[in-house]
């Protein structure tokens, strides 16, 4: 059976006040606290949040010093609702950021360790879809990665065009994963990252050399010895297949 997407992984220098960020901005709680990590993750009985990522984050060194290639988009239902929750999350500790948007419907905030989100305007597409409509990825040609992403996620492609490719689960619930076209070069190992798991009983090294095969390589970036794989994609995006579960 193919890997699927799990959660998204966010570097920290404080694992656990992000964690808190993350959990106000997004209403969920810490399920887990140690080891190194912080796990949040989306409430079980609210059918509105299924198919939700729970985001880990873990702790780096490295400070951040480029904008992120991998970002959240936040819901809103209406003009009101985007300025009410831009109010809330500057309250929580985001701030605007001018990555170049100039005149834009949306509002690029930075999270208090400077990872680039947005609050989205109401969107028709996204209605439904809440707190977070979509994974948006930088790619430099997002219709030739975007299969690649569908193997790994086992996500369907749903849609595309010069600038962009949209992947969805296959039961059309969480959030998009947006590839969208980006002009600007790879500068640092992602601070925000995708892992893909096997199914469990899977064969790990299996999966791992099927998505080699599709183009990702196998990448050093100090992991030591860990029982998960870190790949990069085919346009060099880290990303980490995990042991199957």
């Amino acid at each position: 059976m193919p890997t699927r997407l799990v959660h998204l992984v966010i570097d920290a220098a404080d694992p656990a006040g992000l964690a808190r960020f993350w959990s106000g901005a997004l209403g969920w709680r810490v399920t887990y606290e140690g080891d190194g990590e912080v796990v949040i993750e989306p409430p079980d009985d609210d059918p509105a949040q299924a198919g939700q990522l729970p985001l880990v984050f873990v702790p780096v060194d490295d400070p951040k010093t480029s904008k992120n290639r991998v970002h959240l988009d936040l819901a809103s239902a209406s003009t009101d609702h985007q300025a009410a929750e831009v109010a809330r999350l500057v309250e929580l500790g985001a701030r605007p950021v001018d990555i170049g948007q100039r005149d834009v419907p949306w509002v690029v905030l930075a999270d208090p360790e400077g990872n680039e989100l947005c609050q989205l305007d109401a969107r028709p597409m996204y209605a439904g879809i809440t707190p977070v409509v979509a994974v948006v990825l930088d790619a430099r040609d997002p219709t030739t990665l975007a299969p690649f992403w569908a193997t790994a996620t086992g996500w369907a492609v749903v849609g595309s065009g010069d600038d962009y490719a949209s992947l969805r689960r296959p039961d059309g619930t969480g959030p998009y994963l947006e590839l969208l076209r980006i002009a600007d070069p790879k500068a640092a190992k992602l601070r925000v990252h995708l892992d893909v798991a096997p199914y469990p009983d899977d064969d790990h090294a299996a999966e791992v050399a099927r998505l080699v095969d599709l183009g990702a390589r196998p990448v050093d970036i100090g992991q030591g010895d860990v029982r998960w794989v870190v790949l990069a994609d085919p346009e060099d995006n880290e990303m980490c297949v995990l042991t199957p579960r």
